[in-house]
């Protein structure tokens, strides 16, 4: 018997609920076997990575952390995803959110002490939407790729960053990384590690969610995303709303690089460029592209990052394992996503002749 693959008329409400499930599930196993050829217990393992995350209130507070920067570059792309904009270029538009809130910190010195922060933070905005602004202005004007674009674009950015704080930006007295941020211009932390910034990131959840279900530019990204022929038809246009929604992405990453910056490094250093953009994909696909559902990912996520550092000291594995399993965890969210907006029907056979 035959099968072929048929677009379903709407998505799958129990198939969005389904797959992500079942991709953990397979994803598990995966990674089990994977652990058990590096001749380590797939139990003992898992578990090893789960007190990391959030063995001691410490543990839950660094997880906390990574998962600010996750979600915002997770809710980032997500908008670009929603209208099919393929940014890959979160790492870069995140790096290039650091470098606009470190130029602010370096050579803005003339600003009062307290206005650091919210220029520093708008620079970042900027810094971040611009870089994002310009795939989206090749792709609506000469149809350019975004895949490439976005992606080449993640290298010129940390290229950028490397040679300010190794050369031009770098701090006398220091191998490299540029000067510390005025302590008046740090995001303060309310709990351990924990920084208000988290408070930043949910109100970004909660507008987002706004924006993209109750408004009439969602509706139209929803549109342009699931017929961009038949959005254009009804007037909506796809060049606007491609720069408009990847400024807007490309903004919140380097927001995310800009709260990052502010509240744990305090300077442009080495190391910017965390992963963060990359496995905000991660948390896009995985959430559905729903704002609400990216904080449960991040938190995933973050968990999972934080708990393969204790990897190395518990299990005598490399660090490098946590985005071996990261990885695991995309694939089948991949391949299992097709059957959201398709079923497998079997093939009608033809009538013979008669």
């Amino acid at each position: 018997m035959q099968f072929i693959i048929e677009k379903r008329n709407e998505k799958s409400q129990k198939m969005q609920i389904l797959i992500p499930i079942f991709s953990l599930i397979i994803s598990a196993v995966l990674g089990a076997i994977v652990l058990l050829l590096s001749k380590a217990n797939p139990i003992d393992t898992y578990r090893a990575i789960f007190k990391g995350a959030f063995g001691s209130n410490t543990k839950i507070q660094y997880t906390l952390v990574k998962m600010i920067p996750l979600l915002m570059c997770g809710l980032a792309v997500g908008i670009a995803f929603r209208l099919r904009f393929w940014n890959i270029g979160a790492e870069g538009q995140y790096v290039m959110g650091v470098i606009g809130i470190t130029w602010v910190m370096q050579f803005w010195t003339w600003l009062p002490g307290v206005l650091l922060l919210p220029i520093g933070l708008l620079m970042a905005i900027i810094f971040g939407g611009l870089w994002g602004g310009i795939p989206g202005a090749l792709k609506a004007q000469w149809k350019v790729d975004e895949t490439l674009t976005t992606l080449m674009m993640n290298y010129i950015a940390i290229g950028i960053a490397e040679y300010l704080y190794i050369s031009a930006w770098k701090a006398p007295k220091s191998n490299m990384g540029t000067i510390k941020y005025p302590e008046i211009a740090w995001i303060q932390r309310f709990w351990g590690k924990v920084h208000y910034g988290i408070f930043i990131a949910l109100i970004l959840v909660v507008v987002l969610y706004f924006i993209l279900y109750k408004t009439r530019w969602g509706f139209e990204l929803n549109m342009i995303g699931k017929n961009s022929e038949a959005a254009r038809c009804q007037g909506v246009s796809i060049k606007k709303n491609i720069i408009i929604a990847m400024f807007l992405s490309g903004s919140i990453a380097g927001l995310a690089g800009g709260i990052d910056s502010a509240a744990v490094t305090h300077c442009l250093t080495k190391g910017v460029n965390s992963g963060y953009g990359f496995t905000g994909i991660i948390v896009a696909w995985m959430s559905g592209l729903n704002p609400f559902i990216s904080i449960i990912v991040a938190l995933f996520l973050a968990a999972l990052k934080t708990g393969a550092d204790a990897l190395q000291i518990t299990m005598h594995l490399p660090s490098a394992m946590g985005d071996v399993l990261q990885g695991l965890i995309l694939i089948p969210l991949l391949a299992g996503s097709i059957f959201i907006d398709h079923t497998i029907k079997p093939r009608a056979k033809a009538k013979e002749d008669k």
